[in-house]
């Protein structure tokens, strides 16, 4: 069975075979036959962990208490509303965390996880989304082009999919549909840089 647990950068999470380069938590999610139920959340922690750590794969069905999901790289994470991890990701949370504290002032993880939740997700669990021009955008922020998820890389416009990245296009003129929550916007113009799948140029 193709578990439901590949999050989108829309926010939606859907079953698909493609396997992804990340994964992360928001508690346990899933039924005891593996379908995932109603809540997309139990707590606002939501982290974005390597697939390995140590050595150790938990699998996709983990039975310490939380629900695996997965995400194509870092910057799907990041327009999902995750942060880098504090524990298997410790290097990247240090860099997160102090790019945050450049664009947002000093914060804790459990409060950089107040902070983020009402800007990534409402209680309807509909996305988070706002306007914005597109020439001021960061790297690695996230955007709809002609309705479907792009990431912004290097003055290029990538059209996402579970599998990976499409070929360059042009970004889009004006102001447009933002995805990536605004606070990790901001870190993202302070300078964090997320791991990207290799379909992205270098």
């Amino acid at each position: 069975m193709t578990l439901q647990n590949r999050v989108l950068p829309t926010g939606e999470i859907i079953a698909t075979p493609e396997r992804g380069m990340m994964t992360g938590n928001r508690g346990i999610l899933h039924r005891d036959d593996g379908t995932l139920g109603v809540s997309r959340w139990q707590h606002p922690h939501w982290v974005c962990c390597q697939l390995q750590f140590r050595g150790r794969y938990h699998g996709p069905m983990p039975n310490r208490g939380w629900t695996a999901l997965f995400f194509l790289d870092e910057a799907v994470a990041l327009a999902a509303g995750h942060r880098p991890c504090l524990f298997c990701r410790h290097t990247d949370a240090m860099r997160f965390k102090a790019a945050w504290a450049d664009a947002n002032g000093p914060a804790t993880a459990p409060e950089i996880d107040r902070i983020l939740h009402p800007a990534r997700v409402t209680r309807q669990r509909q996305q988070v989304r706002f306007s914005a021009a597109a020439s001021g955008l960061p790297d690695g922020a996230f955007i709809l082009r002609a309705g479907q998820a792009a990431l912004i890389w290097q003055g290029q416009a990538y059209v996402y999919s579970p599998a990976g990245y499409g070929a360059a296009q042009p970004i889009p003129q004006g102001d447009v549909t933002v995805l990536t929550p605004k606070p990790i916007l901001d870190v993202l113009s302070a300078g964090y840089r997320p791991m990207l799948h290799p379909s992205v140029p270098a």
